[in-house]
């Protein structure tokens, strides 16, 4: 049963209960997109906006999917044939024992194939299903803001839950169904179904980034800053493709982002559980990851319906309600992780780990939230440099991003330095799998941090509604005080993305020295040679080097993508300015061309997607190819070090500027219109491609980096780099790589400007 031997009743009844948990999970998200799609739409002009808005989103949609299916295509071929290059492991020989060597290879290879497309096409639903349900929300949220803030907070976080609990319970099903089918062989499977959805999050990260960021940094610039005219006029070309960047970058990118997570995380602790099986011969270090997991689907449904505002007449407060459910669903969660270690793993250790990852990711919504919120000093300092000028803010906040990303690190480091404490004087493989089950607890409450995230496009969306459909100041002030919690919310989560993005690099890069060192015993190297026990050593100057080269990538990365958005920003101005001199327009006698716009975010977003997807998935095979599998080892090391980093600072950065800019229109230092208000614009104008593109896209790139050294390891190290085939692919990489700067930096193969 499930290919595990000596499997007891309630591991066989808990496996088979999970399997139910995530399906209970996806039926959740359903009960509540049938309460949401109960509620109206609002008035006829609501509709029309509303409807561009969709007609936009779809149109990206379709548009991404067309580029993305070839190479899925071409990546199923690929992991289905790598069995035949690199034999299936002992385990899967062991779990298909009674067919032949050549059947087995066919089993694991269609097994490969069918998790990767699984995985992507999760990821892709995930993303999709979810933005479209915000789309579908927000101009509800927008009408309900005329009757209360209780109802308008309700449908918000309602229709993010949506998205949470698709994540939740997606990623639970994916890989439960992988286990019930391989049992022990599932590592040989696991990672396929990683790579599909990690793969599928950098596309969506990537082009859903660059899209959101090139409409509103083109329609602020000339609408905001040179015709000194609302942030969601109707009169402004790419206010639609604005609205529409907003859903697809934090509602379909971000869910895709955090779903990935999800499943890397739910992918490095079964390997190293499995890896403990073989071990100890107890099967409950590979059930126990898949328990804590349901008790997190479950606690995050009871949690996210506990929020919902005040009663009329109190004081309303929509973080405050939001935390409450978050904390609802952590106290569930820690209940029962403790019952659980106590009465089925029958030690601390295992409680300890999960629960150093839920306190982690309390840690970081209150760090995120100490730099990013209204209320504290980092955004209100920086709303007081802008009285100075965009200069002195700008550099205020670069201060402000730089010690958030101190602190946070300093705050990872301790909890990866608990993990291995818990299991200290044990082996390296149950330290590892400490590290892992830190991240697992870490995304317990996915389904709450996702509807967090959801939340804030959805009330911005709602916001741009109001103000374009001209409606009463009582709904606009639920909608803008509903719209900077967003801004806040969305900060929290990108920090908690962030996080788990390099808990479950940790966790992948235990699983890559597991993986290495199996493949070392099977071509007969020594115990005492083999990497898990010898370790990747700094000392080595060619892992030296591969740090320093991992180090560089994320720079390179953020440079190429920060340069496509002012590429797509560019054409973004040119086409606004352009409508803004046809005549009429600025009188509202002429409706500007919203899907030129559109379509100009659209194409713009999809050419890029390829280039920067090569780097990421190239790099970590072209560095192990010329120095060696320890070398890629230290590649891996630095790309973590250096993208958590970056991504933290552009992250907290870009939060802070945008809501120091929310403060100063709410009437600080003279408001809308005041110098101090154009140079916080200036500085939000510059902080939104780093918060929304470029920060979030390094947290996929990480993992896909981690997840393709996994893959292509084995390869490594059976084939020497003076073998033909070796020299044709390092030749071909180095060639792609280059291609790819070379068209990202310039958008063509060429150095020629275009006059």
């Amino acid at each position: 049963m499930l290919g595990l031997m000596n499997a007891t009743p309630f591991e066989v009844i808990s496996i088979w209960g999970v399997l139910i948990i995530a399906f209970l999970g996806l039926g959740y998200a359903f009960l509540l997109r049938t309460q949401i799609m109960k509620y109206d739409k609002g008035t006829p002009q609501m509709q029309e906006i509303w409807g561009a808005i969709r007609l936009g989103a779809d149109a990206y949609l379709g548009r991404q999917l067309k580029s993305i299916l070839p190479i899925i295509f071409v990546l199923t071929g690929v992991l289905f044939f790598s069995v035949y290059a690199i034999p299936p492991s002992e385990e899967a020989i062991k779990r298909f024992s009674t067919l032949g060597p050549d059947t087995v290879r066919l089993v694991v290879g269609l097994g490969r194939a069918a998790a990767f497309v699984m995985g992507a096409f999760f990821s892709l639903i995930v993303g999709q299903f979810g933005m479209r349900m915000a789309v579908e929300g927000n101009v509800r949220v927008a009408s309900a803001s005329r009757r209360s803030f209780s109802e308008a907070l309700k449908i918000a976080y309602r229709t993010g839950t949506i998205t949470g609990m698709l994540t939740d319970g997606l990623g639970l099903l994916g890989g439960t169904v992988i286990f019930i089918i391989f049992g022990i062989a599932s590592p040989d499977v696991l990672l396929g179904f990683g790579f599909g959805g990690t793969l599928l999050a950098l596309f969506m990260r990537v082009g859903g980034g660059i899209y959101t960021k090139a409409a509103d940094v083109g329609a602020d610039l000339v609408g905001k800053v040179e015709k000194n005219i609302p942030e969601d006029d109707p009169r402004n070309a790419a206010v639609i493709a604005d609205l529409v960047g907003d859903n697809v970058g934090d509602c379909a990118g971000m869910a895709a982002d955090i779903f990935e997570s999800y499943e890397v995380t739910i992918v490095s602790g079964l390997i190293l559980g499995l890896a403990l099986v073989s071990l100890t011969g107890e099967l409950k270090w590979i059930i126990f990851p898949l328990l804590v997991r349901g008790i997190g689907v479950v606690s995050s449904i009871i949690g996210t319906y506990l929020v919902r505002g005040n009663k009329e007449g109190e004081k309303q407060d929509a973080l405050a309600s939001i935390n409450k459910g978050f904390f609802a669903s952590a106290a569930i969660s820690l209940v029962a992780f403790f019952f659980l270690a106590m009465f089925y793993m029958h030690e601390w250790r295992a409680f300890l780990s999960v629960g150093v990852g839920i306190a982690l990711a309390i840690v970081i919504d209150e760090i995120t939230k100490y730099f990013t919120h209204t209320h504290h000093p980092p955004v209100k300092e920086i709303a007081d440099s802008s009285r100075t000028g965009s200069a002195t803010l700008i550099l205020r906040g670069i201060s402000i991003g730089f010690e958030s990303s101190a602190w946070q690190f300093i705050v990872i480091a301790v909890t990866i330095l608990a993990a291995i404490m818990i299991y200290w004087g044990q082996s390296v493989i149950y330290i590892l799998y400490g590290v892992a089950m830190t991240g697992i607890g870490m995304l317990t409450l996915t389904g709450n941090n996702v509807a967090m995230d959801s939340f804030g496009p959805i009330v911005d969306n709602a916001n741009g509604i109001g103000e374009m459909a001209h409606l009463e100041p009582k709904a606009r002030q639920i909608m803008a005080d509903l719209d900077a919690v967003g801004n806040t919310t969305k900060a929290i989560t990108k920090g908690v993305a962030i996080g788990s993005a390099v808990i479950a690099a940790v966790s992948l890069f235990g699983s890559f020295l597991t993986d290495v060192t199996k493949v070392q015993a099977q071509m007969g190297i020594a115990e005492s040679l083999r990497l898990l026990v010898t370790g990747i050593r700094v000392s080595e100057p060619i892992v030296f080097v591969g740090m320093l080269i991992g180090g560089a990538v994320p720079c390179l990365f953020s440079a190429l993508i920060v340069n496509a958005v002012v590429r797509a920003a560019s054409l973004i101005v040119e086409e606004v300015r352009r409508q803004f001199r046809i005549p009429g327009l600025m009188e509202g006698k002429v409706k500007p061309d919203y899907k030129k716009a559109v379509d100009i975010c659209t194409v713009a977003a999809q050419k890029e997607l390829i280039g920067l997807s090569l780097i990421a998935v190239l790099s970590p095979i072209l560095i192990g190819m010329v120095l060696s599998v320890e070398a890629l080892g230290g590649f891996l090391a630095g790309v973590i070090i250096s993208g958590q980093l970056l991504a933290v600072f552009m992250a907290t950065a870009g939060g802070a500027w945008d809501n120091a800019k929310k403060i100063i229109e709410d009437g600080l230092y003279g408001g809308k219109g005041s110098e101090a208000h154009k140079a916080s614009v200036v500085g939000d104008t510059v902080g939104d491609p780093l918060k929304d593109t470029a920060g979030p896209a390094l947290n996929p790139m990480i993992k896909v980096i981690n997840l393709v050294s996994l893959l292509s390891a084995p390869i490594i190290i059976h084939y020497h780099r003076t073998d033909l085939g070796i020299i044709i692919a390092i030749v071909v990489s180095i060639l792609l790589i280059f291609g790819a700067i070379l068209y990202s930096k310039h958008g063509s193969l060429s150095f020629k400007k275009k006059t």
